[in-house]
C-alpha cells in the first residue's frame, strides 16, 4: 500500500434528494450493506453508538483486518426535514411551481447544456414534465371521449374531472412524480435564492467541520456528497474555508468526494453564479484534494465530464475524475435485476459492493487506505489489500504514477 494506514476517520455524508429513504431508514442501510462489504474485502465491521442530533445522524463504525483496525466517526447530515417540507405542499402548488421551474430551466437555456454535456441527463430532466403531460393529455382525451359519445359538454367535463382525479390518485404516485417535481423546485430555489434552513444548517456544521479539523484526532477527514448532496457538500466546505482559510493545510488532510454528482445539475444553470463562484473558491484550495466518481449507465449524473470545464470555471485545480462501470461491482444476477431501475442503480454508489473493484463506498469511507489514495490509484484499493482483507505492503508511488489516467474507466 502507500503512505500510512487509515487509523482514524471522520466522515461527514450528505446525501442526495430522497424523499423515500428517511435518515433512520438511511442508517439500516447502512449496516445492511456494510455486510455486503465484510464479505467481499474479507474484514469485520461494527457499528454502534448511534447519536441523533437536528442537524446529523451519527455513529461509529470499526472495521478490522488482519493487521489493521479503522475506527470511523460516521455523521450523515440531516435534510430530510427539509424534503418532506416541500412533499407537504398541496398537490396544485407542487404542480404550478414544478412546471415554473421547468420552464425556468428550458428557457434559460440549462435544458440545451444538458443535452451539450450528457444527453442522459436531459432525459432524466425531461422524463416527470413528460410524464405528467402525457397524464393529463390522457384525462383529456377521456373528457372528449365522452364528448363524443354522449354529447354532453356537463359529463364530457366530468369525464376529463375524473380521468384528472385518476392521474393524481394513480400515476402522479406511483410513478413519484411529485417528488421529482419537488426535486427540481428545490433546485430551482436553491438556484435563485437559497434556502434558509439548509444554508442555517450548513453554517453549523461548517463550524463543527472546522472544529474538527484543529482538534480531533483523527488522520482524515473526508466530505462526500452524492448526488444533489454533492452540491450542498460543495457549499459546506466552502462555509469551512471561509471560517479557516487554511482547512486542510495543518493538521487532518481534508478529501472531498462527490459520487454520483448532480453539481452541473445546478452549476449549467445561468443565474447559479453563487454556486459556480463557491465551486471555484472550493478547487482552488489546494489543501482539499476532490475527487469526482462518475458512472455511464447511471442517467442521474454526469458521465464523462469534467465539471470545472462544464461550467466555464478554471481547470487548475479541477477534480480527478474517476468514470467506474457499476456492472463490475455486482454479481451478474443482482446487476440484471436492477440495471433497469435507475434509483436503485443511482444508488449504487452509497451501497455495499458484491466484488472488488476501484471503486467501493465502504472501502473509502470505512478502509485503511486514505480516500485520496484510492482515488489516485487507477484501482483503487485492489492492490492494497490482499485476499485475506490484510494490508499488502509496496514501494510508494509518486503521485504521478499513482493518478495514471485521470478519465480511466475504474
Amino acid at each position: 500500500m502507500t503512505g500510512k494506514p487509515v487509523a482514524k476517520r471522520l466522515v461527514f455524508h450528505i446525501g442526495g434528494y430522497d424523499p423515500i429513504t428517511s435518515d433512520v431508514r438511511a442508517q439500516r442501510r447502512f449496516v445492511r450493506e456494510i455486510a455486503r462489504f465484510q464479505r467481499t474485502w474479507s474484514v469485520k465491521a461494527a457499528v454502534d453508538g448511534l447519536h441523533d442530533t437536528a442537524d446529523q445522524m451519527q455513529w461509529n463504525v470499526t472495521t478490522t483486518g488482519p493487521d489493521w483496525l479503522v475506527e470511523t466517526d460516521y455523521r450523515l447530515v440531516r435534510w430530510h426535514d427539509v424534503i418532506e417540507a416541500f412533499g407537504r405542499r398541496s398537490i396544485g402548488s407542487r404542480i404550478s411551481v414544478g412546471i415554473l421551474a421547468f420552464l425556468d430551466f428550458v428557457l434559460a437555456g440549462t435544458l440545451w447544456r444538458y443535452l451539450l454535456t450528457n444527453w442522459r441527463y436531459a432525459g432524466f430532466f425531461l422524463y416527470p414534465f413528460v410524464m405528467f403531460g402525457l397524464l393529463i393529455a390522457a384525462a383529456f382525451l377521456i373528457g372528449v371521449f365522452a364528448f363524443k359519445i354522449t354529447g354532453s359538454i356537463p359529463i364530457a367535463t366530468g369525464g376529463g374531472l375524473f380521468g384528472f382525479a385518476a392521474v393524481l390518485a394513480g400515476p402522479w404516485r406511483w410513478l413519484h412524480l411529485g417528488d421529482l417535481f419537488d426535486d427540481w423546485i428545490f433546485s430551482r430555489e436553491y438556484i435563485r435564492c437559497g434556502n434558509s434552513e439548509i444554508e442555517q444548517r450548513l453554517d453549523r456544521l461548517a463550524t463543527e467541520l472546522v472544529a474538527a479539523a484543529s482538534n480531533f484526532a483523527a488522520d482524515e477527514i473526508l466530505v462526500i456528497g452524492h448526488s444533489l448532496g454533492a452540491v450542498l457538500a460543495v457549499d459546506l466546505l466552502d462555509r469551512a474555508l471561509k471560517l479557516d482559510p487554511a482547512l486542510g493545510r495543518n493538521k487532518i488532510p481534508v478529501t472531498f468526494l462527490s459520487v454520483g454528482s448532480s453539481i452541473l445539475k445546478v452549476g449549467l444553470h445561468p443565474k447559479a453564479i453563487r454556486f459556480r463562484t463557491t465551486m471555484e473558491r472550493v478547487a482552488k484550495s489546494r489543501a482539499i484534494f476532490w475527487g469526482d466518481y462518475q458512472a455511464l449507465i447511471d442517467p442521474l449524473n454526469f458521465y464523462k465530464s469534467r465539471p470545472m470545464a462544464e461550467m466555464g470555471l478554471s481547470t487548475e485545480n479541477e477534480a480527478t475524475v474517476r468514470v467506474v462501470k457499476l456492472s463490475r461491482m455486482l454479481d451478474h444476477d443482482m446487476y440484471r435485476r436492477i440495471r433497469l431501475n435507475f434509483f436503485r442503480v443511482h444508488c449504487q454508489f452509497v451501497s455495499g459492493n458484491d466484488r472488488r473493484t476501484s471503486y467501493d463506498y465502504f472501502m473509502l469511507t470505512c478502509g485503511p487506505i486514505s480516500a485520496k489514495s484510492q482515488t489516485l490509484a487507477p484501482d483503487g484499493a485492489v492492490s492494497m489489500i490482499a485476499d485475506d482483507g490484510g494490508l499488502i505492503a509496496s514501494e510508494p508511488l509518486s503521485e504521478s504514477e499513482l493518478l495514471g489516467s485521470p478519465g480511466a474507466t475504474a
